[in-house]
């Protein structure tokens, strides 16, 4: 059952005023792929296809991730009355596809498989936890606080199911620090580019990944405060099984900042973004 309903959100209360027009273009983005999670939800049933209690899970954490989607794209034409979410998420379905004909994780193991699903879900609770801190509109504000509760509870979903496959496959410390850290520099790959791109760019102008990953990046970065980086690598230390509020995960977090802050300068660089 899900948690909360989009129209109890309070949509007589938005601000045009309020919004920060450098972030529509992100939520954009975020809407058409918070919404085409029914694509993984049948990647995750195929790469599980024989627990039964997971892809009930699975199905489950689609159909709110499918209703993030809804929430943020009906935003996002009532701060840009001129975009329509349908076609734009229908477009972002015919250029990006990810492999659906398969029948074991990528990852090389299922509780592989779970480590990079937390990783994900670390970042988007740490993203809309930001976005809710921060704008001050406050329809936004209040769907951010929504979906990053709802995000919490989905990486303790996939957390609970990994440590139960960690029982069967025993995936050793080192394995499990290079399939987190290999889902970090997978945000950088076309799925977030492509939905910057069919959100954004007319159709008549080409593809260009470095620009269209630096252009959402950008703007989701600048959201980011010390508190939500701090919570981020107390995440991942719980990801990989290393202990959370310790002197290393201390260590982790100030070199985390560092290179948190160089990345989004980078990224400011290409897309010109002050």
């Amino acid at each position: 059952m899900k948690h909360w309903q989009i129209d109890q959100l309070p949509w007589d209360r938005f601000d045009p005023s309020k919004v920060d027009p450098e972030l529509i273009p992100a939520i954009k983005a975020a809407a058409v792929v918070e919404r085409n999670s029914v694509d993984y939800a049948q990647y995750l049933n195929n790469v599980f296809h024989n627990d039964p209690d997971f892809c009930t899970a699975a199905d489950h954490w689609a159909e709110e991730e499918i209703q993030h989607g809804d929430a943020l794209g009906r935003w996002a034409m009532l701060a840009d009355p001129e975009w329509d979410y349908q076609a734009a998420f229908q477009r972002y379905r015919d250029f990006y596809k990810i492999p659906l004909d398969v029948d074991h994780s990528v990852r090389g193991s299922r509780t592989g498989e779970l480590i990079a699903r937390c990783m994900v879900e670390t970042g988007t609770s740490s993203f809309y936890s930001a976005l809710a801190d921060t704008t001050e509109e406050p329809v936004l504000k209040a769907l951010c606080k929504q979906i990053a509760a709802d995000e919490f509870r989905h990486f303790k979903l996939f957390y609970d199911h990994m440590h139960r496959y960690l029982q069967r496959e025993n995936i050793g410390l080192w394995q499990r620090i290079r399939i987190a850290l290999g889902r970090v520099t997978e945000t950088e790959d076309d799925e977030l580019a492509s939905a910057y791109y069919t959100t954004n760019v007319p159709a008549d102008q080409p593809y260009d990944h470095t620009r269209c990953i630096a252009a959402y990046m950008v703007r989701a970065m600048r959201n980011y405060r010390p508190q939500h980086l701090r919570r981020v690598t107390t995440m991942v230390f719980k990801i990989i099984g290393l202990p959370p509020h310790s002197w290393l995960q201390t260590v982790a977090f100030r070199i985390s900042e560092k290179l948190f802050i160089r990345r989004q300068q980078r990224f400011a660089r290409i897309a010109d973004i002050s």
